[in-house]
């Protein structure tokens, strides 16, 4: 019954995600936000792969060597980083575009879901910053977008979700953020 529990993991999560993007005034993120991790391109692999304390990505990576629902679902969802990377022609190389403030927000809200999901009654607000922090220095994500989510992740851990919330509503989702069509 891996499967039953990879749903009610994934099933919480979006809960959680939604939650935070409504607090925010983002709806249609909300609602739409991971969606494919219901198709069965990446939701038969994170059955299979399913453990309950971490990505099931990770086990899948292990086992072949990459993660298809990885591969998967990077591509189709703007909240991740690894959407907004691209060719960089001045440079020459791979390299992160700047995303839409409205994603970083989401990701934001994405990754204090994840930290909830996956640490349960454990969970503190400096989860998500210590989780980002870990990997940072391997992350393709372009320079102000990395210092807007590290800005929040910080507030996060120092102030709590109540004012960072606050925060964002009323100095970074303005209401041509919320717009933003992309």
């Amino acid at each position: 019954m891996k499967w039953l529990s990879h749903l009610k993991t994934i099933n919480h999560h979006k809960w959680l995600v939604m939650k935070y993007c409504f607090k925010l005034g983002l709806y249609k993120q909300g609602l739409l936000h991971d969606l494919s991790k219901y198709g069965p391109t990446e939701f038969l692999v994170g059955a299979k792969y399913y453990q309950g304390d971490r990505s099931p990505n990770n086990a899948e990576r292990e086992d072949k060597g990459y993660t298809s629902a990885w591969l998967h679902h990077k591509g189709r969802n703007k909240h991740h980083l690894e959407y907004w990377i691209d060719y960089d022609l001045e440079k020459n190389c791979m390299s992160g575009c700047k995303m839409p403030v409205k994603y970083v927000v989401e990701m934001f809200c994405d990754r204090i879901a994840a930290s909830r999901n996956y640490n349960g009654d454990k969970y503190t607000d400096r989860f998500p910053l210590d989780y980002y922090n870990k990997g940072k220095s391997k992350y393709l994500l372009h320079e102000e977008s990395a210092a807007l989510l590290e800005k929040l992740l910080t507030m996060l851990a120092e102030e709590g979700e109540e004012k960072t919330f606050e925060y964002i509503k009323r100095e970074i989702l303005t209401k041509e953020v919320r717009r933003e069509r992309i």
